[in-house]
């Protein structure tokens, strides 16, 4: 039974088509006095929208749930019983229409999302008797040895076999900066190697390694969530009593059984299924059109109820991307000429850092040289020639080692989890790059604004250390900072936070995709985030900005707002129209066109969620 509904959501375009033609069709035949065709095709394409409406019916009150279907059900079996086809036909339409404009909201929707997890790595390459193979992950054992090439996934949790591995491990620990982990030392599934091809043991299965345990957090995290009902639903009780006591009452009194037709057919509540979805459509254009994903209906009637605010660090209130925040130099170097040299040389390095200072080098255009006789310590630093000057460039300690002195410079109150880049000139030191993770621009006036639209509480929850999270947060008005957070440890974040009111919760990385999907709304930044947060999340921000939570809020809000605006006024008109069916001022047929109208009206006031 369930199967055959889910079947039925496929078929909803060639419902509304059918009964749109059918009903085109018969009008025809009526007028060419053909009145015999006219009724059996309005009969011919109201029957599969009625069984298919039935068994929606039948699947919902196995749920548990009651909507009103039912009194569409009742208007299209009651006009067919009493020889009103016409009627019947017209409810079908406005029926299996607004059933397509609902499918359409929840398509339109997740139409640009990428694949489920698709950053999952498939297979792993092994080492085996001398050579290389390309192995399925589910066949990778403890003790296999892997290469890890640059750009890929780690595949399993293991250690490296020696060297050093150089690794993005910013979607599981929310760390902006890379990490190099030496010969020996343990490295977690998931993160990217940014640095030269290393060689894994593997230490556990592909099943039993931590980018399996996040993705089944994800899946139990989505499986508890319940699903929202239908705005217009939650008065589906009260207006299917009145509309059965109306029409019963009205066929009592007068013994015309046609009047209680005319009552059911006026009461269809085709401004709450049509308006509300034409609402949510609307806003959900409006938001895609500034970047803004919201995945159908669900998502932005709770977003516009949201109280409370939970939100990462690197990548969301952090660019997430190292910089240079300071230099200092000496021996009469100019900063600008210590760091033309420096990105001169890191040309030659694929290093993430090395690209860091090539691209703000370029950034402030300034010219870059072409190196030569270049010799790169892995993970450590790189020397070669510029010009006529031998640089190298290299964390403070690898510069110490070669030249005698290097430390000299490092600053004392640099930014904790800042990173420190030596520069040294033929054989002397000139100068010290920090380079630390900012917090986004505009970020204070963005949290005072949210709180203003009715944000009452914002938690700061990420996975990095204490101090670097005290840093990021000094100046900021939060209610509260949770640091050192696995990301189990976030879902819980996300739950304790539930007794304030519906919770948001915005990251970017793998490690945040659990509590995303957890929150009654999760907002990914899709830009430059991981696909697990993106599919994870109920809104996916396809820029950059975190500014645009704002009208992301606003424009859920105005979309509620119109969305009740129409449940409201298409109650209330037709109640009053099924007043007039019952005293006999309506005939159904009467009774479906005022409908229509009404519908007309209801539907271009919930078009007003396309405007700002």
């Amino acid at each position: 039974m369930i199967a055959a509904a889910s079947a039925l959501k496929y078929a909803r375009p060639w419902l509304a088509g059918l009964a749109a033609a059918g009903l085109a069709a018969g009008l025809v035949a009526y007028f060419a006095g053909r009145g015999f065709w006219a009724q059996a095709i309005w009969t011919a394409a109201t029957l599969p929208v009625l069984l298919a409406l039935l068994l929606e019916i039948v699947t919902s009150l196995r749920r548990g749930e009651v909507g009103l279907d039912i009194v569409a059900a009742l208007s299209m079996s009651a006009a067919l019983a009493v020889g009103q086809n016409l009627a019947a036909a017209i409810v079908a339409l406005m029926y299996a229409g607004g059933q397509y404009l609902e499918a359409f909201a929840e398509r339109r929707a997740r139409h640009e999302m990428t694949a489920l997890l698709s950053r999952v790595p498939r297979t792993a390459v092994r080492h085996r008797d001398g050579q290389l193979e390309e192995v399925a992950l589910e066949r990778v054992l403890p003790g296999d040895r892997l290469l890890v090439r640059r750009g890929d996934v780690v595949p399993v949790d293991g250690t490296v076999a020696d060297g050093v591995a150089v690794l993005d491990q910013s979607a599981l620990t929310g760390e902006a900066l890379p990490v190099q982990i030496k010969g020996g030392g343990a490295v977690l599934s998931g993160g990217s190697n940014v640095g030269d091809a290393f060689d894994l043991i593997a230490t556990h299965r592909a099943a039993e390694s931590t980018y399996a345990a996040v993705i089944r957090l994800v899946e139990a995290a989505q499986r508890s969530r319940a699903p929202m009902a239908r705005l217009a639903d939650r008065y589906s009780l009260l207006f299917l009593a009145v509309t059965v006591v109306l029409a019963t009452a009205a066929w009592w009194l007068t013994g015309d059984p046609v009047r209680a037709v005319a009552v059911l057919v006026v009461a269809t509540p085709c401004p709450l299924i049509l308006a509300v979805p034409v609402a949510i459509v609307s806003g959900l254009s409006r938001a895609a059109r500034l970047g803004i994903l919201i995945k159908g209906g669900k998502a932005i009637e709770t977003l516009a109820q949201v109280r409370t605010l939970v939100i990462d660090k690197t990548g969301t209130l952090t660019v997430g991307q190292a910089r240079i925040v300071s230099v200092r130099t000496v021996n009469g170097y100019a900063p600008d000429e210590v760091l033309r040299l420096a990105a001169s040389l890191d040309q030659a390095s694929k290093h993430i850092i090395a690209e860091t200072m090539v691209a703000e080098a370029r950034a402030k255009g300034l010219a870059l040289a072409i190196p030569a006789a270049v010799v790169e310590t892995p993970g450590e630093g790189i020397a070669g020639r510029v010009g006529d000057h031998q640089v190298m460039v290299g964390g403070p300690r690898f510069i110490a080692a070669k030249i005698g002195d290097g430390l000299s410079l490092l600053p004392r109150d640099r930014p904790p989890g800042a990173l420190a880049v030596a520069v040294a000139i033929d054989g002397k030191l000139a100068g010290i790059f920090i380079l630390a993770d900012e917090l986004r621009a505009g970020t204070e006036e963005l949290l005072r604004d949210l709180r203003a639209c009715g944000i009452e509480r914002i938690v700061l929850a990420t996975g990095d250390r204490h101090e670097v999270a005290r840093f990021i947060s000094g100046g900021l008005s939060l209610d509260s900072v949770r640091s050192e957070l696995t990301p189990d440890q976030k879902i819980l974040v996300v739950l304790s936070e539930r007794k304030n009111g519906p919770v948001m919760m915005i990251g970017d990385g793998i490690n945040d995709a659990p509590a995303l999907a957890a929150a009654d709304v999760g907002m990914a930044m899709g830009a430059k985030g991981a696909a697990a947060s993106a599919e994870a999340a109920d809104v996916v921000l396809l820029v950059d900005q975190l500014d645009r939570v704002l009208p992301a809020i606003s424009i859920a809000r105005r979309s509620r707002t119109i969305a009740l605006q129409s449940v409201i006024a298409g109650m209330g008109l037709s109640i009053a129209a099924m007043l007039a069916a019952a005293f006999g001022y309506l005939v159904p047929v009467e009774g479906a066109l005022l409908q229509e109208v009404i519908d007309v009206a209801v539907i271009f006031n919930a078009l007003r969620a396309l405007r700002g």
